[in-house]
């Protein structure tokens, strides 16, 4: 560009005149662009790096209380990155919400959605309470007791209906399904319910039928 391009593209790019001039240096030297903004090296280190206590320190406050695999001792979390974030200050790692979400990302969480699962007023002490559990869990299971789950699941109704989901089919012929959800008396609900010990790792499910219409007599 001649007189004066190193400013123009300066102020074109907001980049200081230094480092245009360095980075035609380059060019003129026979450097390829390689997609980098910075040399290597460059930028400020990553703050697990200047602190190896960080990763362990955060794992201590999520892990026994964090919800993810169904087969882990009671996993449970209510804390939000930035309290994570205040707490994780006060233990003398200074670090911000975003990192915490950046490594809890890394680390294999993802941020859910909300879920109906709120049932009336919050216990004060419903973290001690997941606590303490946790603790008898890890205890019983280190010396091979069994921990025993058990969950019912909600009903479903049995026959020709629309569930959630898709299902790969020539385009243009969905499954053909009823109009309206109405439980048939002959086939009624199923009702799941199952049993899980999670130190044997051993499950067993049942699958009732609730039949019957609305004023007659269920059986299951």
């Amino acid at each position: 560009m001649g007189a004066g391009g190193v400013a123009v593209v300066a102020r074109a790019t907001g980049a200081d005149a230094k480092t245009v001039r360095r980075g035609r240096s380059e060019l003129e030297a026979g450097a390829e662009p390689d997609g980098r903004v910075r040399g290597p090296g460059g930028g400020r280190p990553s703050v697990v790096d200047t602190d190896a206590q960080l990763l362990p320190a955060l794992e201590a406050l999520v892990d026994p209380e964090s919800c993810g695999d169904p087969c882990s001792p009671l996993r449970w979390t209510t804390k939000s990155t930035a309290r994570l974030a205040g707490e994780l200050t006060g233990q003398g790692h200074p670090v911000t919400a975003r990192t915490v979400a950046r490594l809890l990302n890394r680390a294999g969480y993802s941020l859910q959605g909300n879920s109906k699962t709120v049932e009336g007023k919050q216990h004060p002490d419903r973290d001690a309470q997941f606590r303490y559990i946790n603790a008898q869990v890890a205890a019983f299971q280190g010396s091979g007791d069994p921990v025993i789950s058990v969950d019912c699941k909600k009903k479903e109704l049995v026959g020709n209906f629309k569930n959630g989901g898709a299902e790969w089919a020539p385009a243009g012929q969905p499954e053909r399904v009823n109009v309206h959800d109405f439980a048939g008396k002959e086939l009624g609900k199923a009702v799941p319910y199952g049993v899980y010990d999670l130190t044997a790792n051993t499950g067993w499910v049942n699958v009732g039928l609730l039949t019957g219409l609305p004023g007659d007599t269920p059986t299951s």
